[in-house]
């Protein structure tokens, strides 16, 4: 069997010749549990037909992936969207660089004590992320539904203090984005991503007070990436890994799976 870094010319309609460069080991991919662990997955088993070996290592939270592909524990990673990364970048100085596009998964707010975003009562406790860019576009997305104004509008870097009018004066919980599905209960409602969502057994198409729209400008801006560090973009089994995403048979296994919760993204 071909194993790590080795580019696939057999099953997938790959843009470029198979070729193999260190056999060594599998390709080390690195993830997060639910949505993500499990398109993976897909990936892994569609490339491993054409002798494609990967070791997945799921996460719990979004900060170790990145850690870990930077030390060199990993070779990719398959999680994030362009503006989490390009603020972890700024922050801890990565040098890391995109291969290509993985999947598009919804953030909504849900909750279990109101059936809408019109009765969430006076002084509601809201968990939004505690991330930079996750918890920005959850504000982004009260601010759409008319419960919270920010400044200029608002983007995925505004803050809790970009709130400018907050008419039902809503208390925001900052959280680990992997923990708001658990806390449901302990607060009045939460933003939570649709990788998260899914695993906890919530559709944000179908259980969300709100939810961002498919078709939106804001969710193609938040598609997730494959992520490797900078100079391996262009190898073979970069390439080969971006593509299993963007095999039609991929894409369709996503839309049968997840009833549109989840979007094929490359």
């Amino acid at each position: 069997m071909l194993t790590r870094r080795t580019a696939l010319a057999t099953g997938l309609a790959l843009p470029f010749a198979a070729r193999a460069q260190d056999a060594a080991k599998p390709l080390r991919v690195g993830v997060t549990s639910g949505v993500h662990a499990q398109a993976l997955e897909k990936v892994r088993d569609m490339l491993q037909s054409s002798g494609f070996a990967m070791k997945i290592t799921e996460f719990g939270d979004f900060i170790q992936p990145n850690a870990a592909l930077a030390a060199g524990d990993l070779d990719a990673n398959a999680y994030q969207h362009q503006p989490f990364l390009d603020q972890q970048i700024k922050d801890r100085g990565y040098k890391l660089a995109t291969a290509g596009r993985t999947v598009m998964t919804a953030m909504a707010v849900f909750s279990r004590k109101t059936k809408t975003p019109e009765n969430l009562p006076d002084g509601a406790r809201v968990a939004i992320p505690n991330d930079p860019t996750n918890g920005g576009r959850a504000l982004v997305l009260l601010a759409g539904a008319g419960l919270i104004t920010l400044r200029d509008g608002g983007d995925f870097r505004s803050t809790v203090l970009d709130v400018t009018d907050n008419p039902k004066k809503l208390r925001f919980v900052e959280l680990d984005a992997a923990q708001i599905a658990r806390a449901l209960d302990d607060v009045d409602a939460g933003a939570i991503t649709g990788n998260y969502a899914v695993a906890a057994g919530m559709s944000p198409l179908r259980d969300s007070l709100i939810v961002e729209r498919a078709d939106s400008g804001l969710i193609r801006q938040y598609c997730c990436l494959v992520v490797v560090r900078q100079g391996d973009e262009a190898k073979p089994w970069a390439k080969a890994l971006a593509a299993g995403y963007a095999d039609p048979a991929f894409k369709e296994w996503v839309t049968a799976t997840y009833k549109g919760a989840v979007i094929p993204g490359a």
